[in-house]
Parts: C-alpha cells; structure tokens; sequence
C-alpha cells in the first residue's frame, strides 16, 4: 500500500518544520526543492507542497530559480509576532471556553498535564510535538477556520525562535506552567481566566525575546 499524496505532504510538511524549528536547516541558508526531496526520501511535489504551506506560514521564502531560504531569526520579528498573536490569542482561547467539546476539553487537561511532565524530562523533541497539539487543538475547538489562517505563522515562528533561545530548564518549567494554565482555563470554560492566563504566557514570551537581546551578546 503506498502512502496517499496528502499524507506524504503531510510527512514532508512536519519533517520540514522539525528542521526549521530546531535550525537543522540553518536560518539564512539557502537550499533546494531536489535536495530537500532527497534529504526526507520523498517525490518533489509533497516537498513542494509542504514548501508552499511553510512559505504561507513565513516559516520558508521561495525564491524561483534560486532555491529555498530559511528566514534568519530576529528579536525584532519576534516582538511584531507577539504584538499581534497578544490579541488574536486571546481572542482564540476565549471562543474556545465557550465552545470546546467535551472531549477537547478532556483533551486540554491530558495535554496540560503531558507538558508539564514532557518539561521534567527536557525532551525537546516532545515538547514541540505538544506545543504543536496544543496549538492545533484550541484553534479547533474555537470553531473558527480564520484564526487558524491567522495564527499558523504567528505560532510557528514563534517557537522557532523559543527553542532557539531558552534557557534549557527554567524555561521549560516556566512556559509548560504558563502553557498548561491556559489549557485548564479553558477546559473549565472560564474565558476570563483563559485570556489572562494566554496575556500572562505572552507577556513571559516578550519579556524572554528582550532578555535574549543580552543572552546571546
């Protein structure tokens, strides 16, 4: 049985954003559909595919006849991203306090809890899967399609750049405390709690993206 191709664009797609987030592909390189192609075992139209959904999300910059670039990471586009994901967040989560399903809601607490054990164990591998899953789940339970449109390449960057700069174990500990309190606002349906938890996270991204400004000197 071979795989379907929406399904090997789907494999392409995670592979890729996997090697852009934890800087497999260099930020600033520039690289090749074929190369790409070859580097996952796949055909060029998944890659292709999953290159025109991580151009979208401003996670990849096609260039025709030039290749793939990765974009570089900056502080300054980390704070713009934040600016916006602030209000669009919070907007996001508190739809989902009033109109996640039972089971999204039973979801959100087993997720909570998964973070929160993941960060114990510094698996970052893990840790980005969840964050990922978590992402995907309360947009969904928001029960709105456009905000998925608009916080895709809002989120994806953004943990682009966490990863990049975390500290290893406190920040681990902080943000799966931050990220869990979210999920189990919502779960309770209490929209209130929900955004001031999603501001509380945001303000710790923010206040991480400045700190990394003398970090990294």
């Amino acid at each position: 049985m071979t795989m379907g191709s929406t399904n090997k664009t789907e494999v392409a797609y995670n592979q890729l954003e996997r090697m852009i987030i934890f800087r497999e592909l260099e930020p600033g390189s520039m690289v090749s559909e074929k190369q790409l192609a070859e580097s996952l075992g796949l055909g060029r139209t998944p890659v292709r595919e999953a290159l025109q959904r991580l151009s979208y999300e401003r996670m990849a910059e096609i260039h025709p006849r030039r290749g793939i670039q990765i974009p570089i990471i900056s502080v300054e586009s980390q704070l713009k991203i934040l600016e916006v994901r602030r209000d669009i967040e919070a907007l996001c989560v508190s739809y989902a306090a009033s109109r996640a399903t039972m089971q999204e809601k039973q979801q959100m607490l087993e997720l909570a809890s998964s973070l929160e054990e993941c960060a114990k164990n510094e698996d970052d591998l893990e840790y980005a899967g969840l964050l990922k899953q978590i992402h995907t789940l309360l947009v969904k339970a928001a029960s709105n399609e456009y905000l998925q449109l608009a916080m895709a390449p809002l989120q994806g960057l953004s943990r682009r750049f966490w990863f990049a700069y975390k500290n290893d174990t406190s920040d681990l500990t902080e943000a799966s405390s931050l990220h869990a309190s979210v999920l189990r606002a919502v779960s309770h349906t209490d929209a209130e709690e929900a955004v001031a938890a999603s501001h509380r996270l945001n303000d710790y991204l923010t206040d991480m993206a400045y700190r990394s400004i003398t970090a990294r000197k």
